[in-house]
């Protein structure tokens, strides 16, 4: 396989990325890389400092699999930089390249696509709770991928920040409400009841913020498949039967678990306790998205240029 040479340029850059790394104390160098280059070649020069490789393209995949260096492979190429970092940073947490709390240097081509030419700091803050739109696309459920997401976003919010200092757990339940309708009760007065749908759709800021306070008290929210909301403080009473849930998940995921085995609805829960949001669809959890207390944050950093002979 041929190999493109490291340019001066690229040379300069890794080992100003190296230095930010030690200096910043990052656990590792993240490459988002579009050409064939000689990897082995690069983690010599950054001495130490693991190095990780991200790429969607297979022949820069096979080149740093061939070199031995740790591989992040991205499925498909998102329309923006920050997006493909961001598929990268979820990718390597899940393969235990890094932790959630680490920092990461990032090198990547900002602004001219053949050419690395860009270094940011990226701090992964106590966790990423960043959904993906190919998560939830594996689902293959008939909710509609815009509803989802809105209430999925929705979890992750309650999940993060709660509600005036204090955590909140809660249910959700999307989809095949009419079903859903017919398995529940009202256990506390519906302050959604009487209201148009126009004022009740979870598109509505109003609504979503409606949604943070009623989460507090107990119940379920039922939504409908284009995110209207059709009742609050609901009672689910599907059967537990035949499901099986890991230790410590209380009476809300028992309940998320039943409705979701006996209807078409996604049941997604807000674990009071953790802020974890876990995803149930046919009785099992699909989807489990850690809290993160701040959202990702993005740092340039300007570094001098590397001393001669470093």
């Amino acid at each position: 396989m041929s190999r493109v040479d490291l340019p001066s340029s690229l040379i300069s850059l890794l080992k100003a990325a190296r230095k930010v790394a030690k200096e910043s104390d990052c656990k590792a160098i993240l490459l988002l890389a579009e050409s064939e280059y000689d990897f082995t070649e690069v983690k010599k020069l950054l001495r130490g400092t693991p190095l990780m490789v991200a790429s969607h393209i297979p022949e820069v995949q096979e080149a740093a699999t061939e070199d031995g260096i740790f591989l992040v492979p991205l499925n498909e190429e998102p329309q923006t930089r920050q997006a493909q970092l961001s598929q990268a940073l979820l990718e390597a947490i899940a393969d235990d390249l890094v932790q959630t709390g680490d920092r990461v240097v990032a090198v990547y081509s900002g602004f001219e696509r053949e050419n690395l030419d860009t270094l940011s700091v990226i701090n992964l803050s106590e966790h990423l709770a960043r959904l993906t739109t190919r998560d939830l696309r594996r689902l293959e459920t008939e909710v509609p991928l815009q509803t989802l997401r809105k209430v999925v976003d929705l979890a992750v919010e309650i999940g993060r920040d709660g509600r005036e200092g204090k955590k909140v757990g809660t249910l959700m339940v999307v989809g095949h409400h009419r079903k859903v309708l017919e398995m529940s009760r009202e256990a506390v007065h519906d302050p959604f009841r009487g209201y148009p749908k126009k004022e009740k759709m979870i598109t509505t800021p109003r609504v979503r913020e409606s949604i943070k306070e009623i989460a507090q008290i107990d119940g379920a929210f039922v939504i409908s498949s284009d995110g209207c909301v059709m009742g609050a403080g609901r009672i689910l009473d599907a059967p537990a039967e035949e499901l099986t849930l890991s230790k410590g998940l209380g009476s809300r995921h028992w309940a998320a678990a039943a409705i979701s085995k006996a209807t078409k609805a996604i049941a997604i829960v807000v674990s009071e306790s953790t802020g974890t949001v876990r995803l149930f669809q046919d009785g099992i959890v699909v989807l489990r998205i850690e809290p993160m207390h701040q959202a990702m944050k993005w740092q340039d950093v300007d570094v001098e240029p590397p001393t001669p002979g470093e």
